[in-house]
């Protein structure tokens, strides 16, 4: 039987020790199912660096000097749309960690994970699911108690929609699975996030799961 695939990562962090470690720790902590296939401590390089070393995932530093890794992973998303993002960060940094995803990253994990800690969330990211830490998404679900509850603003074809953005599918799968051209798919989730109050995907997947709709 062949074995598990393996996942191809790519890291934009300006601290050599942190970038040769998880080099040298991935591979061995995961049984060889997660290799570096590329890095750069330049933000402006960011992009770049990912068209050329094609990785299903990259993890962005956010304390990075101008242009930042906020910036980087704008310009990754832009680029490269189809990689995932994960964005990581030594502090606890709420207001941050939500530019990041606002820019397009999928999760957001601390620096101080171990490496065999960090396969498990690299492979729901890889998976389509949006992956937080649990103090993040309190913070992120503050403001809720002040809301109405989501099943009482939203209709069934608005229930549908967070549904499948909260599992992670893709505009084109969406568009698939509500029979409607992937343009209406971008339209109706802005007005969807517009209603929630939401800026960004991830938020309205942590909203659905918050209301029981997974």
């Amino acid at each position: 039987m062949p074995g598990p695939a393996s996942i191809r990562i790519a890291l934009v962090d300006d601290h050599p020790l942190f970038v040769r470690g998880l080099e040298l720790l991935l591979p061995a902590a995961t049984g060889g199912r997660a290799r570096v296939v590329g890095s750069t401590g330049d933000a402006a390089a960011a992009a770049s660096m990912v068209r050329g070393s094609a990785p299903d995932l990259v993890l962005v530093d956010l304390h990075m000097p101008p242009p930042g890794g906020v910036r980087a992973i704008a310009a990754i998303r832009r680029t490269t749309p189809a990689v995932r993002i994960v964005a990581m960060s030594g502090l606890a940094e709420a207001e941050l960690a939500v530019e990041s995803l606002r820019a397009g990253a999928e999760g957001y994990l601390p620096k101080n994970s171990e490496p065999e800690e960090l396969l498990p969330p690299l492979l729901a990211v890889l998976d389509g699911w949006a992956v937080l830490p649990a103090e993040l998404l309190a913070a992120l679900l503050a403001p809720v108690s002040r809301r109405p509850p989501v099943s009482a603003v939203l209709d069934h074809e608005e229930r549908l929609l967070l549904q499948l953005i909260a599992k992670g599918q893709s505009t084109v799968e969406i568009a698939e699975a509500l029979h409607v051209s992937e343009r209406t798919v971008k339209r109706l989730t802005a007005a969807l996030l517009r209603k929630l109050r939401v800026s960004t995907r991830a938020e309205a997947a942590a909203l659905a799961g918050n209301a029981g709709l997974l």
